[in-house]
């Protein structure tokens, strides 16, 4: 079931991962989606996100969410959104910004997914 609005694409996230359902979890980003890792690395398209977020589907870790503020403007809309994550191997929060993107079905991805610059030092 695809994301109707850019909130949705949080529940269908949490419900993903605590499935174990990979497949599901990268149904909600858009085939051009990037990520930025805790190691500051950028991750490209679903098949990079697949290793990025395998591990954490097969531990079917928790994902609890509130979401701070979503901002549209047309087709996009920015997400500020505060994550916990239940599970091994250490429970983590982290404030996530995160950039939405309507399909041309009229459903909604996730196209750029920051959750851990808020909060980090940033460096010169």
């Amino acid at each position: 079931m695809p994301a109707k609005g850019p909130e949705e694409i949080c529940h269908l996230f949490r419900h993903a991962m605590a499935e174990g359902d990979i497949d599901s979890v990268l149904s909600v980003y858009d085939p051009e989606a990037v990520f930025l890792n805790q190691s500051r690395n950028v991750t490209k398209g679903r098949e990079g996100l697949r290793q990025a977020l395998a591990p954490l589907a097969a531990m079917r870790a928790r994902f609890d969410f509130t979401i701070k503020q979503v901002i549209e403007a047309g087709d996009i809309a920015l997400m500020h959104t505060e994550w916990t994550v239940s599970g091994p191997p250490q429970p983590m929060q982290v404030y996530a910004i995160e950039v939405a993107r309507r399909q041309p079905d009229g459903t909604w991805c996730w196209l750029i997914g920051d959750p851990y610059t808020v909060g980090r030092e940033v460096g010169s």
